[in-house]
Parts: structure tokens; sequence; C-alpha cells
């Protein structure tokens, strides 16, 4: 009984999550899914892109969140169209919270929308919102062996972000490892390393994004 309730709470999913995709599409809207653990800095790459780009792109955010809408305050503060998710316990985000939130958010065509998904590494990857994009963030300090332990995540990656990059000097990261665990089970995704504390790197995302929008537009 439990195998089948999940088929067709999965089924409904990405049933729902196609009508998502083929709305993007419509409007011209490039969506992100960023997934990340707890304070790996999904708010703070957020933020970064909306100060380099949001003179000359339409940008919206929905924050996912268990509570609290700290950081949805945070980027509302700066203009930018949010709507925020609390999922009161959910470990995710799903297709139909998506098309809620949606219906809140006021996003001009052929704009760039992240979806800030709920911090934690397991749940979020299974759940297609029906997304352009799945970026995946780690940080230096969480350590090197994430992507053995959760090659559910690193796998759906279309784009990995190595984040706090300047702290790599007082911790023992070990890099090779990383890229290791990466390729092991995605050979595809690029692997950009940068730091949202000094800026270090943030160009090459900044590139990224900008090349990946045009072409989806």
């Amino acid at each position: 009984m439990e195998i089948k309730m999940m088929k067709n709470i999965m089924e409904a999913n990405d049933r729902l999550a196609g009508e998502n995709r083929a709305l993007f599409r419509d409007r011209g809207i490039t969506v992100i899914n960023v997934m990340a653990s707890p304070g790996s800095g999904k708010t703070s790459l957020i933020l970064h892109v909306i100060k380099s780009l949001g003179s000359e792109l339409g940008i919206g955010v929905i924050e996912g969140d268990i509570a609290s809408s700290i950081d949805a305050e945070t980027i509302d503060r700066l203009g930018i169209p949010v709507y925020q998710i609390n999922t009161g316990g959910g470990c995710h985000l799903d297709a139909k919270m998506i098309r809620t939130a949606l219906q809140g958010l006021t996003l001009r065509k052929k704009s760039l929308l992240f979806i800030e998904n709920v911090g934690n590494l397991v749940c979020p990857s299974t759940f297609d919102l029906g997304e352009t994009f799945k970026l995946v963030i780690a940080s230096v300090p969480e350590g090197h062996d994430k992507p053995f332990k959760y090659t559910s995540m690193f796998m759906a990656a279309d784009v990995i972000i190595l984040n706090k990059k300047d702290l790599l000097p007082y911790t023992d990261f070990e890099r090779e490892s990383f890229y290791k665990g990466v390729r092991a089970i995605n050979s595809k995704a690029p692997v950009l390393e940068l730091s949202c504390r000094t800026g270090e790197g943030m160009q090459t995302f900044i590139s990224w994004l900008r090349e990946h929008v045009r072409e989806e537009l």
C-alpha cells in the first residue's frame, strides 16, 4: 500500500511539473532550482545574482523553508518579486507548491526565477518542480565526502557550485576527492568554485547564467 501511494504521489507531481515546465517555456522564464544543505549559501548566491543582473534581467524568487520568512524579507527589501513557502516540517518543495506560488508572484516575460528549495541534500532531488536547471551547492566546511553520501542529489545536478572556497586553507577539504566523487556519478555538470563572502569566482557563475538564460530565452 505504501509503495502504491508513493507511486501515485510521484506520478501526480510529475504531471504538475510538466505543466509548470510548459508554462515557464511559454512565458520565456528560465527557472533555477537551488538545492543545498542549510548554511551552504543558497540565499547568498541568489543575492549576488540579483545585485549583478537585476538591472538587465527580470528576476523573481520562490523561497522554501520549513518555517520563517527571513530570507524572503531580505530579498523583498531589494525590490525583487518573492513568494514564501513554509512547508511546516516538510523536507522539500513539490510541483503543486510551485504552481500555487506562481499565482501570487508577478513575473514579466523572459525573466529568471530562482526556487530556493528547503535546506536538505536528500528529498529535494526526487521532486521535479518543472525547473529548467537543477543547481546544487556544496560548501567547503561540509567536507569533501558529500558527493559520495548524497549521490542522487549530485547525480541530478545540471550545475554544481563549490562555495566558501576562501576557507580551503583552514580546512582538511580534499578537492581531488570531491571531484572524484562528483565525476563518478555526474560527468557533465560543470563545477564552479567560488566564495559568496569574498566574491571570488562569482563572475564565472554570472557568465554561466548569462549564457544559459540567453540560450533558453
